[in-house]
This record gives C-alpha cells, structure tokens and sequence, in this order.
C-alpha cells in the first residue's frame, strides 16, 4: 500500500499538470458558433541541433519540421473527419500553402502576419498554428529505446510544441495545448501529434462530443 500510494499522487499529479496544458477562451462557444472551416498553416519552427551547420542549412530543416507538423496535425484531422468526429471543416495544406505562396507568403515571413490577414487571404473561419522547439530532428525519426539514465541526462528531452486556435475575424486565442517532447513522446512527427491529440480529444473544442456534453451540461 505504501508503494502504491506515491504512484497514485504521480498519476495524479500528471494528470492535473497536463490539464494545466491546455487553454479554452471562456467565451469559445460565442465566438467560434459561425466557424466551418479551419486552415492549418505550417508551424514555427526553432532548432538548436549539436552539429554544426551553415545558418541556411538551419533554416531549411527548420521549414521541414514546420512543414511535418502541418502535414501530421492534417492526416490526424482528416481521420477524425472520416468518422464525422468535428463540427468543422479543415482546409487542404496543399490549398493553404498555395495561397499563401500566391500573396508571397512563406516560412520566413509567415510570423509577421496577423492571424486575420491570414483568415482573410485564406477565405477560412479560423486558423491552427503553433511553434515546435527540438534539439532533434523529428520528422526523420528518433530512437525511442527506454534507458534510464537518459532522464537524469537531458538525451530524453528532444523539445516542446504549442498547439493554437486562433479566430479568423478577432484574432482572438480560441484553444492552446502545450506539451514536451521527449522518448515516450514516439519516434516521429506523425506520432508526436497523434499521441497528443488524442491524449486532447476530448478538450479539443471542435469535437462533437465534447460540444453534446457541454450543451448537456
């Protein structure tokens, strides 16, 4: 019983700490009841790798690991879409980035525009961006082998993503999730989002059944 006990407080404390994770706007409901389509727009993206590499070689993974999260928060969406999981649309990434790259918008220049310009030139309701920081590259995968001590040496810690939404016609912060990514995390980008969204499934505001219970209750 004695050993028990502290694993329940951590399990506990886990699970309050990954509540503390996510962000919804008091007033999400008022705000977002016209929304119908999101767009997904490539992520920003910060590296501090240990080789040693000229600073564009940098910026191109940069854009990589940008480009990987919009492309695996996509596939995630789309799943849930086929099971008729969301109240909303999500725009196709090939669309977004041709839009984008049609009004000179790209990764380099992405952050300076708000995210009504962004709505507007997208022609959508609302808009999913966020940042990843790593010390790794993760779109082309990483060992996920347990050992110990790599949690007492920082070798299990790759970094931290943010996820946001962002209402197209305010600009106002709908719904934020962060988390830190590390070995347990999965061994690429495309496990990164699934594992976190589905551990955010049911706080995810545009999930029917989240928005059935919150109208229930």
């Amino acid at each position: 019983m004695k050993k028990i006990l502290p694993l329940l407080l951590l399990l506990s404390f886990c699970s309050i700490q990954a509540q503390k994770n996510i962000y919804e706007n008091q007033h999400f409901d008022a705000i977002s009841k016209d929304h119908k389509v999101l767009a997904v727009i490539p992520f920003l993206a910060n590296l501090e790798l240990k080789d040693t590499i000229t600073d564009e070689e940098l910026t191109e993974l940069e854009q990589k690991e940008g480009y990987a999260v919009q492309n695996a928060l996509e596939s995630y969406f789309l799943r849930g879409k086929k099971k008729k999981k969301y109240a909303v649309e999500f725009q196709n990434v090939k669309n977004t980035n041709a839009l984008l790259a049609k009004h000179n918008i790209t990764f380099k220049n992405i952050d300076i525009h708000t995210t009504k310009e962004l709505s507007k030139i997208l022609n959508v309701d609302g808009i999913i961006s966020g940042n990843i920081d790593l010390n790794v590259l993760l779109s082309d995968g990483v060992s996920t082998d347990f050992n110990f001590f790599d949690y007492f040496d920082g070798n299990a810690n790759y970094g931290r993503i943010g996820i946001k939404v962002s209402d197209g016609n305010t600009g106002k912060l709908l719904w934020k999730y962060e988390k830190e990514i590390n070995k347990k995390t999965g061994k690429n980008t495309i496990d990164l989002i699934d594992g976190m969204m589905k551990k955010a499934a049911r706080k995810f505001p545009y999930d029917k059944e989240r928005i059935k219970k919150s109208k229930k209750d």
